[in-house]
C-alpha cells in the first residue's frame, strides 16, 4: 500500500535540520583539520566536483571547525540534498549527502471549481526536476491566493509526497475548497449627498443577492478595494466634491468565514463651484489672451476636474501650433471654504528643455508596435509632455486589446533626454457569440456572431453575424480599418442580405448591398462620415386582390403595393454628421448627441431621390443621480427626383419609432384592400421620453422602473390611388404612455413594456404588452 510520508510537519522537520543539522551532527574539535582526501558518499544525479564546489575547503591547509560548518551550510542551502553530513576520518573528509527525489508526477485532488490545467499554469515545481519542500509550499500558498481572489478564502493547500522507487516521488496538493466567501452588505459612514444604494452602483464591488449563483462580483477579492475606492473618488470630484477622501475601508469577515461585511468611511468634503477663472503668462512673449480664447471653464459652473485637464488639452494645442513647446500649463487652485468656491488660474509657465529619446513598448505579443505607436502624438524627438503621455496611455486602454496598459518614463542619456517605457498585458479580443431574442410581435430569434477588433494585431475590426427570426433573417460582414492610409480615418466595408416574410404583412421584401466609408473628426466632439451604397431591394409575393376560392371573400394587398413590386438597384452618396458630447465627458450628469443624414440617390440604379434624417438624444440625472431622464426626436424625409413616386422600400414605416405599436402597425393604409397592408410614408417624426428610477429593491438584483411616453407619425405618399378611392395619407398624430420594468438578469437584459395607446386611427395595430430580451452565451 502506497505510503504518503510527506505533509506540512515534513516539510516543517526538513527545514529544521537544515539549519540545526550541522551543529547536531558535526562535533567541534579543539585542534584544527588537515585534510589530503575528500570522499563523498551517496550522490547519484550530482557529480562530485558540483559537492566539492559548494565545500571550498583545501587540501592539506588548517580547517577549523567553523570552515566545516560553513562547508555543510553552503550544501544544505544549495537546495539539492535532503540530509548532509561532514564525518572526518584522519586525513579524510567523508561527505555523506542524500539527495532530494526528483518529482515524477505533480497532481491535484479535490479541486472543482479549477481545472487541473489552470493550477498547472500556476505552480512552479515541475516533473522530471529536482523536489524542493520550498517551492511546494510557495506553490501551496499561491493556489490559495487564487481561490482567495475568487472569494474562497477558506480554501486549504497541503503538499504532500508519495514515494516511488529510484529516489522519485509523486507531488500531490490536497485542496479544499470551502465555500464562496461572499459580500453581505456594502455600507458608508459619512456620506450626505448620495445614498448608499447610490454609492453602490460606483462600486465595481456588489452585495450578494438572491442571484449570487451567477453574479461573480459579490465575493471579496483584496486587489478590487483600490479600484472601487478609485471609483468613488472620481465619482465625488466629477460632481463638485473637490475635497472628497476615503479615509478608511473596513473589510470584515464573519466568524464562519463565510460572509464580509465591507464599510467605506468617507469625508465629502463641501461642494464647489468655480469662481473667478483667469489666464495668466510668466512667460516672457508670450500673450495670454490666445490661451484665454481655450478656456471651457465658466464661473458658477459645478467644479469638475474633467473641464480643467479639457481646457489644458486645448491650451497645450495653442502652444504647440506657435512652436512654444517648453510652455506647461499649470492650474492653480484657490479655495474659498466660506462660499465654497474655487478660484482657478490658467498659469503659463516655462518648463524644462526635455526630449524624448525613444519610446520602448514591451508585452505586446499580437499587436503591431505601429498600433499602439499611433495613439501617442508624441514621437522621437519631440519635446516631453508628460500630460500627453498620459492621454496616450488612456487612449491605449480605451481600445480595449490590452488588460493593462503602464506608461512611465525614465532618464535617457542626457540630461535633456527621457526614455517612455510603454508596458502592455494583451487581453483576448476576439469572440463567438450565440444569442437567443425574443419579442411580442417578433417571436423567438436566434443569432450568431463572429468578431475580432484586432485583427491580425493590426487595429482592424472584423465581425460576422448572422440572425433570423420568426419573420426575418439577416447576415452581413463587417470590416473597420480605423487608420486608414495611416492617418485617423476610419474605413468601413460592409455586406449584408436582409429578407422579410409576411413581417405582420401580405408581402416579401429582401435587401443585398454593399457599404463603404471614410469618417473623420472635424473637431473634439465631432465626426463627419462620406459613404457610397450599392444595394438592390425587392418586394415581391404581394397578394393580387382576388376572390378567395375557398371562403368567396375578397383577399389581396393594395394596388399601391402591387404596382410597387419587383427589384430596383439603389446607387447613393451620403455623409453623417454627428456630435456626442460624452467623448469628452466634461458634464457628468448630462449628456447628449445629434446627428444629421443625407443620402442622395441616383449616380446610377433606378432610383434617384434624396433622404434625409436627423436624430438628437439627451440624458439627464436628478434627485441625487438616482433618477435618469432621457428625451429623444427623430425625424426624416424622402423626396423623389425626375417626376419618380417613392416605392415602398424608399418609404419609413415608424417601426420602433413609437412604443405602444406593432411593426407596420401606423401610417397610411388602404382601408378598401381586403388586407389593409401598411403602405409607409414619405416623411416621419418621432419624439420619446423616459425616465427610469430605482423601485426600492437591493441594486445587486438589477430591478429598475420607468416611465415613458412617445409621439409621432408616418405620413405622405407620392401615389394615393388605392383599391376604391384615395387613400388618407395626412399626418395623423399616434401617442402612447407606459410603464417599464427593466431586469438585468444572468441571461441578459429584460424589459417589460405595458403600454396604451392615447392617440391612434382606427386601422391601426396597437401592442399593449412587449417583453424584449437578448443575450449571448
Amino acid at each position: 500500500m502506497t505510503d504518503r510520508k510527506f505533509g506540512r510537519g515534513a516539510l516543517a522537520l526538513i527545514s529544521a535540520l537544515a539549519v540545526a543539522g550541522p551543529a547536531a551532527m558535526l562535533p567541534v574539535p579543539a585542534a584544527a583539520y588537515v585534510f589530503s582526501n575528500v570522499r563523498i558518499e551517496g550522490n547519484q544525479r550530482i557529480e562530485p566536483a558540483t559537492i566539492i564546489s559548494y565545500l571550498d575547503i583545501p587540501r592539506g591547509q588548517n580547517v577549523s571547525g567553523g570552515d566545516l560548518n560553513a562547508a555543510m551550510q553552503r550544501l544544505q542551502n544549495s537546495g539539492l540534498f535532503e540530509t548532509v553530513t561532514l564525518d572526518p576520518s584522519g586525513g579524510t573528509l567523508v561527505v555523506r549527502v542524500a539527495e532530494y527525489p526528483t518529482i515524477n508526477a505533480i497532481a491535484f485532488e479535490g479541486n472543482k471549481r479549477l481545472k487541473d490545467e489552470n493550477l498547472t499554469e500556476i505552480v512552479k515545481s515541475q516533473s522530471r526536476r529536482v523536489f524542493s519542500p520550498a517551492q511546494a509550499e510557495a506553490d501551496a500558498a499561491e493556489i490559495s491566493r487564487v481561490y482567495a481572489s475568487e472569494g474562497r478564502l477558506a480554501a486549504r493547500v497541503d503538499p504532500k509526497i508519495i514515494r516511488r522507487s529510484g529516489n522519485r516521488v509523486d507531488l500531490v496538493f490536497e485542496i479544499r475548497e470551502g465555500e464562496v466567501t461572499e459580500i453581505e452588505r456594502i455600507g458608508f459612514v459619512g456620506n450626505r449627498a448620495f445614498s448608499d444604494q447610490r454609492l453602490r452602483n460606483v462600486l465595481q464591488t456588489k452585495q450578494a443577492g438572491f442571484l449570487r449563483t451567477f453574479i461573480k462580483r459579490d465575493t471579496f477579492a483584496p486587489d478590487r478595494l483600490p479600484v472601487d475606492e478609485k471609483l468613488l473618488t472620481d465619482f465625488y470630484r466629477s460632481r463638485g466634491y473637490a475635497d472628497f477622501r476615503v479615509q478608511a475601508v473596513a473589510p470584515e469577515v464573519a466568524r464562519e468565514r463565510d460572509a464580509f461585511y465591507i464599510t467605506y468611511q468617507i469625508q465629502e468634503g463641501p461642494r464647489y463651484t468655480f469662481g473667478n477663472v483667469t489666464t495668466i503668462s510668466e512667460v516672457p512673449g508670450v500673450d495670454a489672451a490666445d490661451f484665454n480664447a481655450q478656456n471651457r471653464v465658466r464661473p458658477g459652473a459645478v467644479y469638475s476636474p474633467t473641464t480643467i485637464d479639457t481646457t489644458i488639452r486645448r491650451m497645450e494645442a495653442v502652444a504647440i501650433q506657435k512652436g512654444l513647446n517648453f510652455v506647461n500649463i499649470e492650474p492653480r487652485i484657490t479655495r474659498n471654504p466660506r462660499n465654497q468656491t474655487l478660484d482657478l488660474t490658467f498659469a503659463l509657465t516655462r518648463g524644462q528643455r526635455v526630449f524624448v529619446e525613444r519610446i520602448d513598448i514591451e508585452g505586446n505579443t499580437t499587436t503591431l508596435d505601429e498600433v499602439i505607436r499611433r495613439q501617442f502624438n508624441t514621437v522621437e524627438g519631440d519635446p516631453f509632455n508628460q500630460r500627453e503621455i498620459r492621454n496616450s496611455a488612456e487612449r491605449l486602454r480605451a481600445l480595449g486589446y490590452f488588460a493593462d496598459v503602464q506608461a512611465e518614463s525614465r532618464p535617457g542619456s542626457g540630461s535633456d533626454q527621457v526614455i517612455v517605457d510603454v508596458n502592455v498585458e494583451e487581453q483576448p479580443t476576439g469572440s463567438l457569440n450565440f444569442g437567443v431574442s425574443y419579442g411580442v410581435s417578433t417571436g423567438v430569434g436566434f443569432n450568431a456572431s463572429l468578431s475580432e477588433r484586432n485583427f491580425l494585431g493590426r487595429g482592424q475590426e472584423l465581425n460576422l453575424s448572422f440572425a433570423a427570426g420568426a419573420d426575418n433573417q439577416s447576415s452581413g460582414i463587417t470590416f473597420v480599418e480605423p487608420y486608414f492610409l495611416g492617418r485617423n480615418l476610419k474605413a468601413r466595408g460592409q455586406i449584408w442580405y436582409n429578407t422579410t416574410d409576411q413581417y405582420n404583412a401580405d408581402y416579401n421584401t429582401r435587401s443585398v448591398g454593399f457599404l463603404t466609408g471614410l469618417e473623420f473628426p472635424i473637431s473634439q466632439n465631432g465626426r463627419l462620415e462620406l459613404r457610397y451604397k450599392l444595394s438592390k431591394d425587392t418586394l415581391f409575393d404581394v397578394d393580387p386582390i382576388a376572390v378567395d376560392p375557398d371562403t368567396g371573400y375578397l383577399d389581396g394587398s393594395s394596388p399601391i403595393l402591387y404596382l410597387e413590386q419587383g427589384g430596383f438597384f439603389r446607387s447613393s452618396l451620403g455623409y453623417t454628421y454627428s456630435y456626442d458630447s460624452r467623448v469628452a465627458g466634461i458634464d457628468p450628469l448630462n449628456s447628449y448627441r445629434f446627428s444629421l443624414t443625407q443620402d442622395f440617390a441616383g449616380l446610377g440604379g433606378d432610383v434617384k431621390s434624396v433622404t434625409t434624417g436627423f436624430y438628437g438624444g439627451i440624458e439627464s440625472r436628478a434627485w441625487r443621480e438616482s433618477v435618469t431622464f432621457l428625451g429623444e426626436a427623430e425625424m426624416g424625409a424622402v423626396h423623389m427626383l425626375d417626376d419618380q413616386n417613392s416605392r415602398f422600400l424608399d418609404r419609413y414605416t415608424g417601426n420602433g419609432k413609437i412604443r405602444g405599436f406593432e411593426p407596420n402597425g401606423i401610417g397610411p393604409r388602404d382601408n378598401d384592400a381586403p388586407n389593409e397592408d401598411a403602405l409607409g410614408g414619405n416623411y416621419f417624426w418621432a419624439v420619446r421620453g423616459e425616465m427610469r428610477f430605482p423601485v426600492g429593491l437591493p441594486e445587486e438584483y438589477g430591478i429598475a422602473g420607468g416611465l415613458f411616453a412617445d409621439a409621432g407619425s408616418v405620413w405622405g405618399l407620392d401615389n394615393t390611388a388605392g383599391y376604391q378611392g384615395e387613400v388618407d395619407d395626412s399626418m395623423h398624430v399616434r401617442a402612447a404612455v407606459g410603464a417599464s420594468i427593466f431586469w438585468t438578469t444572468p441571461v441578459g437584459p429584460l424589459r417589460f413594456n405595458f403600454s396604451h395607446a392615447v392617440a391612434k386611427e382606427d386601422y391601426d395595430l396597437e401592442q399593449n404588452f412587449d417583453l424584449t430580451l437578448s443575450t449571448k452565451f
